[in-house]
This record gives structure tokens, sequence and C-alpha cells, in this order.
């Protein structure tokens, strides 16, 4: 019924923890790439080219685009976690 979970070596540690910091590293560029997003966005408000309805929409959209890739990338890492314990 039990399956044993195999040891984690040094090795295999080293490779998750590096592993783990590809995907945070990753997950702060998304973040970064929404900000400045957010900020043309905001630009584009304050020259008079959208209106606030339009800011909202297109701040939503960032947003959706963003928690999609942030989705992803905790997937892929998961996903990779377990081939590495799995060795």
């Amino acid at each position: 019924l039990f399956r044993s979970v195999p040891e984690l070596t040094e090795e295999k540690e080293k490779i998750l923890l590096k592993m783990l910091k590809v995907g945070e590293d990753a997950k702060v560029a998304v973040r970064s790439i929404r900000r400045d997003a957010n900020e043309k966005i905001k630009a584009l408000k304050k020259d008079g080219h959208i209106s606030e309805d339009e800011v909202k929409k297109a701040e939503d959209n960032v947003q959706k685009v963003t928690d999609k890739y942030i989705e992803t990338i905790d997937k892929v890492s998961k996903e990779k976690e377990q081939d590495i314990m799995s060795i």
C-alpha cells in the first residue's frame, strides 16, 4: 500500500533548490512585466488616450495573463520536482 519515498540525496537537494530558484525568478520576471504593463496603461490614461473603464479592463486582462503564466510556472516546477524525487 505505502510506497517508500526515496531519500533526498545531497545531489537531488541541490538540483531541487536550483530548480525552485529558477521558478521563483520566473515568477518575479512575470510580475515585473505586469507592473511595467500597468504603468504604461496608467500613462495612457494620464495622457488622455484611454478612459478609466478601459484602464480597468486592460489591468484585468494583464492580471489574467499574469495569473495564467504564474500557474504554468508552478505546474512545471511541481512536475520537475516530482521527476527529481522519483529518480
